[in-house]
């Protein structure tokens, strides 16, 4: 299957602001008060937990309809461990990035605990989001 490409324009916003278009959808990012910010919307790192919950979500929903069982629903619990200091210009040796990343899914669905560790062990191996996370990807940054 060819390769699919994905875009995501933004500007900033007054404030704190940050206004992200994803084909028709505008997310808007800010800082919450105590930040500087309006609390209008997630930090950019949150999102990155949202998109991580929303995508083993949809990939669980496909293999579901694939393999022809009701999934009723899922739940899900991600949180996630970071620095500030280097964010805000401090001398650190930590890294900006998470730490670690914690999932914690509740499956609905007719299927027995050794099944559903399966499942999400398979809908793991199909996010991209998960890979994205799990594994080094290039980036390629450049101005404008």
């Amino acid at each position: 299957m060819p390769m699919k490409t994905i875009r995501a324009t933004g500007k900033m916003g007054a404030g704190m602001t940050i206004e992200i278009m994803c084909g028709e959808h505008k997310i808007y990012m800010d800082q919450p008060k105590n930040s500087g910010g309006a609390d209008l919307g997630p930090a950019p790192p949150e999102l990155i937990l949202a998109a991580y919950a929303g995508c083993v979500g949809s990939i669980g929903r496909i293999i579901a309809f694939q393999e022809k069982f009701t999934l009723r629903g899922m739940t899900f619990e991600v949180e996630a461990d970071y620095d500030t200091d280097r964010i805000l210009g401090r001398e650190t040796t930590a890294r900006t990035g998470f730490q670690e990343i914690r999932l914690k899914v509740g499956i609905d669905a007719d299927l027995d605990d050794a099944a559903k560790q399966d499942l999400l062990e398979r809908i793991e191996a199909r996010c991209p989001i998960y890979d994205n996370l799990a594994n080094e990807t290039k980036l390629v940054s450049s101005l404008a």
